[in-house]
């Protein structure tokens, strides 16, 4: 008999008329991707294999993710700067079918960019970025109704007033904010009140918490986000609450290229199910299948599939055991 958790299924918002089904406030991001044989230890040196410009970012690769799924109605708002990066960063966006009638250039600003070194023995990238405070939105830059126009908010709590501003406007009109979080700031617990569906990185529980064991850090969550609460854990899946009881979703076994973006498609692909009406079990799973995809290939979005060839994926690959 399964768990209640793997059949239960979360309410969307019946707002049907809303022209968008999700609009994302948030990070964009050009990468220089440079591959090495394996990552030298502090003071060593590594010959570069392949180095490549991709476009990358936290919210909007996961508006691409929704788009390359199938949603058909995704609006991302941000800013670029008016150098060769931003002009990257908006084409990427545009070229993808997502609505960027809100993607403001700032005049005189670099745009942000990363420079991540992926080791090619297991994947994994380390990141080195850089973005100027004025990709910020200014008050009274953001309006309710390039806000208000969806059932589903997504937000990185990177520009931590924006942030704010737009989970306060949803919540006033019934959308739910789906929060990806990585980093603990000033204003993070304020956010993560107003905050529906918390996915987070592995550490930042355990920083803004204090605890170690990611169980107790989890639990201690609550206390800052009455939400849904999860953290994605890589290779291994995502872990949640269920009331108080801590649960694991395997992910899934592949040949990891980069793992670049995976949290960032892990989002969309959790966005795109959740607004199918799937059960939370089939939803966590497909968006670790999303996320697994999405490192079998260089770059934030060289892996993204369709949701016909997510699910095909998960009927035919065994799922990581769980320790």
């Amino acid at each position: 008999m399964k768990q209640h958790w793997e059949t239960y299924v979360f309410a969307v918002p019946d707002l049907v008329d809303m022209p968008f089904q999700v609009v994302g406030m948030g990070l964009n991001a050009v990468d220089r991707l440079l591959h090495v044989d394996r990552y030298p230890d502090r003071g060593g040196k590594e010959e570069i294999l392949t180095e490549r410009i991709l476009p990358g970012g936290q919210v909007a690769t996961a508006m691409i993710t929704c788009r390359r799924l199938g949603l058909e109605r995704v609006r991302y708002i941000g800013k670029v700067g008016d150098d060769g990066y931003g002009r990257i960063a908006r084409d990427s966006l545009l070229v993808s079918g997502v609505d960027c009638r809100c993607l403001v250039t700032e005049p005189g600003t670099a745009n942000q960019a990363a420079t991540i070194v992926v080791d090619g023995q297991s994947g994994e990238r380390t990141i080195f970025w850089s973005r100027p405070d004025s990709l910020n939105f200014r008050p009274g830059e953001l309006t309710e109704d390039a806000i208000c126009c969806a059932p589903v908010l997504h937000l990185d709590g990177h520009d931590q007033d924006a942030a704010l501003w737009c989970a306060r406007r949803a919540r006033e009109k019934g959308m739910v904010t789906v929060l990806d979080i990585d980093k603990v700031r000033d204003k993070s617990t304020t956010l993560l009140a107003c905050t529906d569906f918390c996915i987070m990185s592995e550490n930042f529980p355990r920083v803004l918490s204090g605890e170690a064991e990611l169980h107790r850090a989890l639990r201690a969550m609550r206390r800052f986000c009455p939400g849904f609460l999860a953290v994605t854990v890589g290779p291994q899946g995502v872990c949640f609450l269920w009331g108080d009881e801590f649960v694991r979703v395997p992910g899934y076994t592949i040949r990891a290229v980069d793992s670049t973006g995976a949290g960032d498609v892990f989002h969309g692909a959790f966005i795109y199910a959740y607004l199918q009406g799937w059960p939370v079990g089939r939803t966590l799973r497909f968006a670790n299948a999303a996320a697994a995809l999405s490192c079998t290939e260089p770059g934030a979005r060289g892996g993204l599939r369709t949701a016909a060839e997510v699910l095909a994926f998960m009927e035919s690959t065994a799922t990581n055991p769980l320790d």
